[in-house]
């Protein structure tokens, strides 16, 4: 079992669930508004235009099925934390699958609506307990629903970027799981207690070596919002863009966390 379960939190299956559910139909419902000049439209992501990015977001969710879909592993060697870092290494065939399939996907309202029913029934039809075959190893299907909503609440951010005034809305329980995710992931990648990063309203972790303190106001302090914060988990801003944009307040000797980010890309 890897060494992250111990710092592993509980996500409520029902939550989760509807969390997913609930991003994908704001996703899809913005796409169905999407005209072909601005399917066309670039991406901050290398190379996709906004029809590959929603393409992505259909084969993010089609995974649960393909994993299921596969021979239930005999036991758990992975948690949710496990995930960022693993998904570095799918990055080139992540980047071929989605440009494919948004050429051969003319329709993708037609490609998001069996996709949301597709996900919806094979919720209803398996446990959260049941265990998949991910890429990052193998976890109980409850807990690779939230590495969904993190595709999803991360391809959201991405999609408002490319076109100007979509506005896309973000799913709080989506937002508050991936924020709480990168956050605790930050708190694997760097373990200690020297360090406080708040994330209001969703997270506080204690990360980074040194002397740990017990009460009153740490002396390293990280805080930011949640968009913000997981704009630099996953390499959309820079450490010293989001400082110099004031998008994040740091405080102390300890608290430049620009050698510890990006932790997923």
């Amino acid at each position: 079992m890897s060494p992250a379960k111990k710092r592993t939190r509980s996500y409520d299956p029902a939550r989760i669930r509807a969390a997913v559910l609930g991003q994908l139909g704001h996703v899809h419902l913005a796409v169905r508004r999407l005209t072909p000049e601005q399917l066309a439209l670039p991406t901050r992501l290398d190379g996709w235009n906004v029809r590959a990015l929603v393409a992505h977001v259909g084969t993010a969710l089609t995974a649960v099925g393909r994993a299921l879909d596969l021979p239930e592993p005999a036991r758990q060697d992975a948690t949710v934390l496990d995930w960022p870092f693993a998904t570095a290494a799918n990055a080139a065939a992540i980047d071929e699958s989605a440009r494919a399939l948004a050429e051969r996907t003319p329709d993708l309202d037609v490609h998001l609506t069996g996709v949301a029913r597709q996900l919806a029934e094979q919720l209803d039809a398996h446990p959260g307990d049941r265990l998949l075959q991910t890429a990052a190893g193998a976890m109980p299907l409850g807990d690779y629903l939230v590495t969904r909503a993190v595709e999803l609440v991360v391809h959201t951010d991405d999609l408002n970027a490319a076109v100007p005034g979509l506005d896309v809305p973000h799913d709080r329980q989506a937002l508050a799981a991936a924020t709480r995710l990168l956050a605790d992931a930050l708190a694997v990648r760097a373990p200690g207690g020297a360090t406080e990063v708040r994330v209001p309203p969703f997270a506080v972790v204690q990360c980074v070596e040194g002397p740990r303190h017990t009460r009153g106001t740490p002396p390293n302090v990280v805080e930011t919002d949640p968009l913000t914060w997981i704009r630099l988990a996953t390499g959309r801003l820079t450490w010293a863009d989001a400082v110099a944009g004031a998008k994040v307040s740091a405080s102390g000797e300890r608290a430049d966390l620009a050698s510890l980010l990006p932790l997923m890309s």
